[in-house]
């Protein structure tokens, strides 16, 4: 039997009558009936049809089914039986929402652009949504989203998307999946619906000849039809929840793409050799050879601004009005000519590079885009240090984390090209600076927000300083506050390194690990391996 590329559209070819033979045979398992040349296929057909649309069917058989439904012939009759129990259920009840809801999620497999790789993946994801109904949409994907792995990890699937040269096979189908998502609206959905009473009416003008099974069968083409007389109205209220289910199901590949590609940061297999002192990375910076190249010479490009000037001032004012965070001299410093307060809109995502001992809800952040920008970079490390312009002694790097606004929420920010960095006269690095330039973003991860951005408490990290022992690398139980620390004799201080014991940020998900290393220098490679202890704050969690 042959197979489609998954690539192809998802067009309803006709369909022969050893096509249709097979097709029973796999949807059914009754495979000794495709042998059987005396059993009558159009029978089977109307049987096949009119079996049980079993919601209950164990996750195997979810599988299983979804594998077999990408053949040609298999899909058709799949979505034909679909239909037919979708109408029979809302002939029950016209009013119930969700199984107008359950209709549309089955007229989205019929959209011609899904091709047939992607229809098998939301096949999984809207028996899960169905079974669950309109309040446990998120909690349902999570639960498919296992068998969407173990239908990917199929043989035969594997070959469909491997054919395509798929690396990151969860990033191509949320991708996928979010233009089917920007294609759902009424029209669409009325047209999938002709389409699929169209398939019906050719798959059941077979059995239309046969005693007593063709009276049924017209009897069940009327009730679709007079289901679709009533669609434009009730398919305009079940727009919504199909969105959102999509949306859900676009998320959750999404994260599943961003742990597959980053491996997940745990206490079992990461060492930090702690942060950097100001002077001790001035040394390495002016001795390395030949020199960092997120290091540029000559003048910087993008100048700071003055945070007296009096535009910066009507710009600050406007930020004020609209929520932004009151940002302090050496904040406004960091923006070069372009600063401006914007009010963001989810969903959407911004991402932050950390390390051990960085805090994961602080000011610092950077859009997707730039992100991915910063991924697709030959050296992303440095793009990160000369374009954000980041010194080594502020940031050591290694880790990333995700602060997540949800649909319908808001987030006023600061946002604008990075200042170039120089440090101060007479440090011996006079020459050098830090170019910036590329898009940063401004506020306060460490409050929480309601929907509308306005901040309502604090969510700031569990940060103590921990006191190490130096010549093993070990962490040592006492603990200590930043104020503690900063009363500490200069002799002591450096026996302590600060250390993100919980993250309290419910929008922040992480830290991944950004593939880097947590090293600037190959100097620092002789400095001792400091153990992360067990705490949350370095095991990767994803907030839902």
């Amino acid at each position: 039997m042959s197979v489609p590329n998954p690539s192809f559209p998802n067009k309803a070819e006709p369909v022969t009558l050893a096509q249709l033979r097979e097709a029973l045979a796999f949807m059914t398992e009754q495979y000794d009936k495709a042998r059987d040349a005396t059993s009558n296929v159009f029978v089977w057909l109307w049987e096949a049809l009119q079996g049980d649309f079993n919601e209950n069917r164990t996750t195997g058989q979810v599988v299983f089914d979804t594998a077999i439904s990408m053949i040609p012939g298999v899909d058709q009759v799949c979505d034909v039986r679909d239909i037919i129990a979708n109408c029979k259920q809302i002939n029950e009840d016209k009013s119930n929402t969700w199984a107008w809801v359950a209709l549309g999620l089955t007229l989205i497999g019929l959209f011609p652009s899904l091709g047939s790789l992607v229809k098998g993946v939301l096949k999984i994801f809207f028996l899960f949504v169905r079974r669950a109904g309109g309040n446990h949409v998120v909690k349902a994907v999570d639960e498919a989203m296992t068998w969407v792995i173990t239908y990917l990890r199929r043989r035969d699937v594997q070959k469909y998307w491997k054919g395509l040269k798929w690396d990151h096979v969860f990033g191509e189908l949320s991708k996928l999946v979010k233009s089917i998502r920007a294609e759902v609206n009424l029209s669409r959905l009325l047209k999938a619906f002709d389409r699929g009473i169209s398939l019906m009416k050719s798959l059941l003008g077979k059995v239309e000849g046969i005693p007593y099974i063709g009276a049924r069968a017209k009897e069940v083409i009327d009730l679709v039809v007079g289901i679709r007389r009533s669609a434009d109205k009730y398919l305009k209220d079940a727009l919504e929840p199909l969105q959102n289910a999509l949306d859900a199901i676009i998320k959750r590949l999404e994260w599943e793409d961003l742990v597959q590609r980053r491996a997940i940061v745990n206490v079992r297999n990461v060492h930090y050799r702690g942060t950097l002192p100001e002077m001790r990375a001035i040394t390495l910076m002016r001795e390395a050879k030949p020199p960092p190249k997120w290091l540029s010479k000559g003048s910087p490009k993008y100048p700071p601004l003055k945070p007296n000037n009096k535009d910066v001032q009507r710009t600050l004012a406007t930020g004020k009005a609209k929520g932004c965070l009151e940002l302090k001299p050496k904040e406004i410093a960091s923006f070069a000519q372009g600063m401006r307060a914007e009010v963001l809109q989810g969903p959407m995502r911004l991402y932050r590079v950390v390390s051990p001992g960085n805090m994961a809800a602080s000011k610092d952040w950077m859009s997707e885009e730039v992100f991915n920008r910063l991924m697709k970079d030959a050296d992303p490390k440095a793009a990160w240090r000369r374009h954000l312009a980041v010194w080594p002694d502020w940031n050591p790097n290694g880790q990333f984390v995700v602060y997540e606004l949800k649909a319908g929420e808001t987030l006023p920010v600061w946002r604008g090209p990075a200042s170039s960095q120089v440090k101060d006269p007479g440090r011996g690095l006079d020459d050098y600076f830090l170019e910036g330039g590329w898009e940063q973003i401004k506020f306060d991860a460490g409050q929480l927000r309601k929907a509308d951005g306005k901040a309502y408490g604090n969510a700031m990290d569990d940060m103590p300083f921990v006191k190490m022992d130096r010549r093993t690398g070990t962490p040592l139980s006492e603990e200590i506050s930043y104020a503690e620390y900063e009363a500490l004799p200069k002799s002591e201080k450096p026996k302590y390194e600060p250390m993100r014991k919980k993250i309290r940020q419910p929008r922040i998900s992480g830290p991944f690990d950004t593939g880097w290393g947590m090293t600037d220098f190959d100097a620092q490679l002789t400095d001792v391996k400091l153990g992360l202890p067990a705490l949350p704050g370095q095991t990767t969690r994803i907030q839902k």
